[in-house]
């Protein structure tokens, strides 16, 4: 009888655990949806914010520039503060930041409120996407097996719902404060209390004797922060450019020209719907290899586009390329640190903001002293470079995901609300 009542209790116990990761499983997914559409409403509406504020294309790369520099500065504070605090606390309190952020830029009168409102968004960003990220490979190592893209598609379909509210307001010429504020309403409180499902992988300072390996870190590292740049670089092209290269290089109006951010994100959405069975499946240096070389043509069809129906092909192959080279990048760095993968993750992530810094005025300053079509070609050749460092992602022995996976330990006990 005792032996029944233990087996009773075990089996309780792991259907209890269960569950648990299932609710972080799905609150970590919404906040990712939360700032997919956070971050759409923002960049779709580029040249409506700079009409409100009267900011010069001059001063356009500026503004666009400090942004991902203080998103970087977010990230290393980050990485600092999940020493002593919970990467589920910080998430729970940076997601409300950026969402008031955003809605500062909607509201503000003045080109000084702007900037204190970008800032804002800026540092934010930083930490929310370190310890969404820091989150979603510890939910991997635990699981065992391939999830990372999933919650990388829940920021997709957040972005199709915010890009499509972006065209809707353009459409009906919205002011962006009547644009941002029922998002924010709406999605502000619904973060916050899914914020009390959080599951941490561990207790804060737990990864600190494995940051004590800094350098030899930064150097197995190196690989995939390059992965990382060459990605956002061609994210932050169609991100910050889409809609003006649309508008001004393939002669849409500015309604149309809301469109391709939204194509770019559907197709996102797609490949990593997929994108977690593909990796179980033939493994994640295949995954990246392909991504990388249809990306690399979506962005010479885009560079070739005679009209905005080909230039929207070019951005479709661009979302089903460029989709599953972040979210990979991300989980080969928890493979490869599984004791430090914090650090390894905030440390990784800078370069995700350094990728939008180089992106963005280099994709303009080309444009202006060359063309934007030949600008185009540019991320092109960075993302076909990827190739050569396929061979990071590779599974290594006693590293999750390497056809032997097996479940890993998860604080389950405590999360966001737990401290």
């Amino acid at each position: 009888m005792a032996g029944s009542t233990h087996e009773y209790a075990g089996a309780l116990t792991l259907a209890a655990m269960t569950d648990v990761l299932r609710r972080g499983r799905a609150s970590l997914a919404f906040s990712f949806f939360a700032q997919g559409a956070t971050f759409a409403l923002l960049v779709t509406r580029i040249p409506a914010i700079q009409d409100r504020y009267g900011v010069s294309d001059g001063l356009l790369p500026v503004f666009l520039a400090a942004v991902p520099i203080l998103a970087g500065v977010g990230s290393v504070t980050t990485e600092q503060l999940v020493k002593r605090i919970r990467p589920s606390v910080l998430l729970r309190w940076s997601q409300p930041v950026v969402l008031l952020a955003l809605l500062g830029v909607g509201a503000g009168d003045n080109m000084a409120e702007l900037a204190v409102a970008l800032g804002a968004f800026g540092l934010g960003v930083g930490a929310l996407d370190a310890s969404m990220n820091m989150l979603g490979v510890s939910l991997q190592r635990t699981y065992g097996r391939s999830i990372m893209l999933s919650f990388h598609a829940a920021y997709s379909l957040g972005g199709i719902m915010g890009a499509s509210l972006a065209w809707a307001g353009a459409h009906w010429h919205l002011a962006l404060w009547v644009s941002y504020l029922p998002v924010v309403a709406v999605l502000l409180p619904a973060a916050f209390v899914g914020s009390r499902w959080y599951v941490d992988g561990g207790a804060p300072g737990g990864e600190a004797e494995g940051a004590e390996a800094g350098p030899l870190v930064f150097k197995l590292l190196l690989p995939l922060c390059l992965v990382m740049t060459f990605a956002y670089i061609g994210d932050s092209t169609v991100s910050n450019w889409s809609a003006k290269y649309l508008k001004d290089v393939l002669g849409s109006s500015e309604q149309v020209a809301t469109v391709p951010y939204n194509v770019y994100m559907v197709m996102c959405l797609v490949g990593r719907g997929i994108g977690d069975l593909g990796v179980r499946r033939f493994g994640a240096v295949a995954v990246v290899r392909l991504g990388a070389v249809v990306a690399a043509l979506g962005f010479a069809v885009v560079a070739v586009a005679p009209g905005a129906g080909v230039g929207m092909l070019g951005f479709t192959l661009l979302g089903l390329g460029l989709c599953v080279l972040v979210p990979q990048t991300f989980a080969a760095a928890g493979r490869l640190f599984p004791g430090a993968s914090d650090t390894a993750i905030a440390r990784l992530n800078v370069f995700n903001y350094v990728g939008f810094l180089i992106g963005s005025p280099l994709v303009g300053a080309l444009g202006d002293a060359w063309s934007y079509r030949g600008a185009m070609l540019v991320p092109m050749v960075l993302v076909l470079v990827t190739l050569v460092y396929a061979r990071s992602f590779a599974p290594h022995e006693d590293r999750y995901g390497d056809g032997h996976e097996r479940a890993r330990t998860a604080d389950v006990g405590r999360g966001s609300n737990g401290l």
